[in-house]
């Protein structure tokens, strides 16, 4: 479970019997969980003593955790194979968890990360089905949802998706990367190819979202994911819609519990990964583009070649058979043998980006949406920066206190350790992702040339 703690903001006094927690205004208590429903969580006291407090009585904050952990790195004698764990979610690119063992064997830092589940979030978009309103006149299609904490699925129709992607781009969107939901499409909505592309692209958005320990443990995210009946869905929605701590001010729900840093370090670290997803981002539209083009050959003009080939094949035995020489009858069969191989061939070359580079592609569209958020993420940190940095003469001013000041370094540094955690887990996920994409991409590969070559039979030729 997250270790998520809560500020007590008003006194409560539990009624006996009733299984509730007594707080009082300023205590800060341990967040058991946010799931309880009907406007209570559950939370412990430093004394141990645990129960449900109301929702509205409590502000919770979002926790660091702090760490010299750096990523394992490769054997002198590693081969540059890849990796046989890149599945294993404790490993270094896992949703950027980090074991006892991994820490214990750091040699240099990395800085702040987010606090990450022992049990990973993670939900399956599936099962679509065609809906209708308004008496048949409006058609919708239907996700479902199912979440592997409750392992009960709930239904969402995309504009339910897209009002989450609104509420947590609002909410988090000064802090956090949120990428953008796959488009909407007004033509062809209800097409079978359509929807299945969709469901998939849907599937990678929230698992995306499962991955963040942040969003994922947010109350949107949690009631998009596990609300019990319509009444509780609608109720969820006002309550979200009415929040009002979004934008900067979720910065005052972190709290990394560890002393100020030094901005001009977070600064370079910040202009070093400034121009790092810029580079990458540049590498994905070029990986895309090539990636596009190569799909567009195998389906089209190669394919044809190959077709070509296995008909000049054909044709050629066909001439061969009208000579009436006696003894031709192995070359003539061989040869159509060998074209109705390349014929196969084709087929297959039109069939394989589906198998590889499709996982490829979707993996760098993800990335593309993703890195398109940073430049207004870090924007907004660079303007707090400058902010702080006039302080001194708006002390000098008369425009701010001395103790104002202290305050906007304070909330500078807070907003630095939540940026390199959010680096931190940037490249967590791009480690995990790129080792998890390729070797797949590579195991369809080899498939792929074994399958040509005759390890799968093709054809049958025998000279």
């Amino acid at each position: 479970m997250y270790s998520t703690y809560a500020q007590v903001i008003y006194d409560f006094s539990a009624e006996p019997g009733n299984n509730e927690l007594t707080v009082r205004e300023g205590e800060t208590v341990t967040v058991l969980n946010q799931n309880v429903g009907g406007g209570w969580i559950e939370a412990q006291n430093s004394r141990g003593e645990s129960g449900l407090v109301p929702e509205d009585y409590l502000q919770v904050s979002v926790c660091l955790f702090i760490t010299d952990y750096t990523p394992k790195q490769c054997d002198d004698d590693d081969d540059g194979e890849w990796d046989e764990e890149w599945d294993d979610a404790r490993s270094t690119g896992g949703y950027g968890e980090t074991t006892g063992e991994e820490e214990g064997e750091a040699t240099g830092h990395v800085g702040p990360v987010w606090l990450y589940p022992q049990s990973p979030l993670d939900c399956v978009v599936a099962d679509p089905k065609k809906g209708s309103k308004m008496y048949g006149l409006k058609s919708y299609i239907e996700y479902q949802v199912t979440p592997n904490t409750t392992n009960r699925p709930v239904n969402h129709r995309y504009k339910h998706f897209d009002w989450l992607y609104e509420r947590l781009l609002e909410k988090f969107g000064s802090a956090i990367p949120i990428p953008s939901l796959p488009d909407k499409q007004v033509t062809g909505r209800f097409e079978e190819e359509f929807i299945k592309m969709r469901m998939e692209r849907l599937q990678g958005w929230m698992c995306r979202m499962c991955r963040h320990p942040v969003v994922s443990n947010s109350d949107v995210f949690q009631l998009f994911l596990t609300y019990r009946d319509e009444k509780e869905w609608k109720t969820g929605k006002r309550r979200a819609e009415k929040d009002e701590c979004v934008g900067p001010m979720v910065f005052s729900t972190i709290d990394p519990e560890a002393p100020e840093l030094d901005i001009i370090e977070v600064e370079q670290k910040c202009e070093l990964f400034s121009r790092f997803t810029k580079e990458m981002d540049d590498g994905v539209k070029d990986l895309l583009n090539v990636g596009n083009i190569h799909w567009k050959r195998c389906t089209g003009p190669l394919r044809k070649e190959y077709q070509k080939i296995g008909k000049a094949f054909q044709n050629l035995s066909s001439v061969f058979n009208t000579s009436g020489y006696t003894g031709e009858a192995t070359l003539t069969d061989a040869l159509t043998a060998a074209g109705k191989t390349y014929e196969e061939i084709s087929q297959i070359v039109a069939e394989q980006p589906r198998k590889d580079l499709h996982f490829l592609m979707e993996t760098n569209n993800e990335y593309k949406g993703l890195l398109g958020c940073f430049p207004d993420t870090i924007g907004v940190h660079k303007a707090a920066i400058e902010k702080v940095r006039e302080g001194d003469k708006m002390v000098a001013a008369g425009k701010i206190t001395t103790q104002d000041k202290g305050t906007m370094a304070k909330r500078i540094s807070i907003m630095c350790y939540s940026l390199q955690a959010e680096m931190n887990h940037f490249h967590s996920n791009r480690i995990y992702d790129y080792n998890r994409v390729m070797q797949l991409y590579l195991e369809e590969q080899i498939r792929f040339y074994e399958t040509v070559r005759g390890g799968k039979r093709v054809g049958s030729i025998k000279w």
